[in-house]
């Protein structure tokens, strides 16, 4: 009994060093991570080693929203602004070697995009299609074992959001021949499923340029880039905006991992060169959709309509108490402030030096390619036993802002609704 305690702990002092990671520790053992969202989901895949339900409690019904797959960049400017300095300076004479072979690269992979910006990739379709097929491995109860299950997908009307629900749906029409979806895409559903910014919200959202340019610039340091991309520094200060330069070729390089069999182009920035590209696009995401009190914490309301829906879904599949799943696909700039407004683990902390921020909130751990959030209902298997509810944030267990029941990350869903349905009430009653 002794050793079973003694060895208990150690796993639990183990846990907690290795979650104790840095996020520069992270980066610098996985590169790609300081892609923010533009990371490959299924490069930073969990253990899915879950806490097993309450005795009697199986799960019937699935509430999800989650964001595309990787894709190409949308930006059609995304990679002429890096090639037209490179290519003026190859014009001049300008580039080292190191700059000539990166020069050489880009154009060939620029050639790839051509009528692509914006589209699912590869990369971006097999994600779901995983995503897909481990919701119906780890709830057979919901996916797999009932007859006629049905499954209500809905889209916003962007392809590459369209064509991630149909991976998930393949999936789990292979999983279960029987199940009954239903696909649905329209501008009708965009009031709640792409959300954009209102009222006062809106209005703070556009007084947060001067901030978050200030802190990009700030912690910008382009000088050794330059010398190894060009060989007249003179040059450079006369012809080239180096700061901008050095965070549009970041990237352009860090999208790589949205493709296969594309160059791995990171060494051309050191680890701290890296970890400031990270460090000020985390910043940029946090004041622009996270609970920042630079912005009165007021960003993830961007979200109030997707939330309500979620709620009210919930009320008549919870009524049914059928097995069921309700299934959402759109964007990362949903499923942030909608991580944040749900406060799912920390991702509504309140952070005031933005200088401590990689110290208490990093966005690769919400919103990569292919995020998604997850609620999973259970019922008692007999009886009228409370409804709980768990939530998954990139298929990870994550703690919702209510006491749980006595297992861990299993809440009653009547607090945890309570708990939303006063927030949001708040907010509106605050609304002009």
């Amino acid at each position: 009994m002794k050793k079973s305690i003694i060895s208990a702990l150690f796993l639990s002092l183990s846990a907690v060093t290795i979650t104790a990671q840095t996020a520069r520790e992270e980066i610098k053992k996985n590169v790609w991570l300081a892609g923010s969202n533009y990371l490959d989901y299924n490069r930073q895949l969990p253990d899915f080693k879950y806490t097993k339900a309450p005795k009697g409690y199986v799960p019937f019904y699935m509430s999800h929203y989650g964001r595309h797959g990787s894709r190409w960049l949308i930006d059609k400017y995304a990679y002429e602004r890096v090639l037209r300095p490179l290519r003026a300076a190859r014009r001049d004479g300008k580039l080292t070697r190191e700059g000539q072979e990166t020069l050489r690269q880009i154009e060939l992979f620029n050639k790839t995009t051509h009528q692509r910006l914006g589209d699912l990739t590869t990369v971006g379709e097999r994600q779901h299609h995983g995503i897909g097929r481990r919701m119906a491995e780890h709830f057979p109860e919901i996916f797999v074992k009932p007859k006629h299950v049905a499954i209500d997908a809905r889209s916003t009307t962007v392809t590459r959001c369209i064509l991630s629900m149909v991976a998930e749906c393949e999936e789990l029409m292979a999983a279960n021949p029987t199940a009954r979806i239903h696909n649905d895409v329209s501008e009708a559903l965009q009031f709640y499923m792409n959300q954009r910014w209102e009222g006062r919200v809106k209005e703070i959202g556009d007084n947060t340029r001067e901030l978050r340019y200030g802190f990009a610039n700030s912690n910008t340091h382009p000088e050794r880039l330059m010398q190894v991309l060009f060989n007249d520094q003179q040059w450079v200060s006369d012809s080239v905006r180096t700061k901008e330069l050095m965070r549009n070729l970041f990237e352009v390089v860090i999208n790589m991992q949205s493709h296969d069999d594309t160059p791995d182009m990171t060494s051309l920035f050191n680890e701290d060169e890296i970890y400031d590209m990270w460090r000020i696009a985390n910043v940029g995401w946090y004041v622009n959709y996270g609970a920042a009190p630079q912005t009165k914490g007021l960003m993830p309301y961007s979200q109030v309509n997707l939330l309500t829906n979620i709620i009210e879904t919930a009320d008549t599949c919870v009524a049914l108490r059928k097995p069921q799943a309700t299934l959402r696909f759109g964007h990362e700039v949903c499923v942030l402030p909608l991580a944040c407004l749900m406060e799912l683990d920390s991702c509504a902390v309140s952070v005031e030096n933005l200088d401590e921020l990689d110290q208490h909130w990093i966005n690769y751990k919400i919103f990569p390619m292919a995020c998604n959030i997850q609620l999973v209902y259970y019922k008692p298997k007999r009886g009228n036993g409370p409804i709980l509810v768990k939530a998954l944030l990139n298929e990870r267990e994550a703690t919702l802002p209510v006491a749980p029941t006595a297992t861990p990350y299993y809440y009653k869903w009547d607090d945890v609704r309570t708990y939303w349905v006063k927030k949001l009430n708040n907010f509106k009653a605050e609304e002009p």
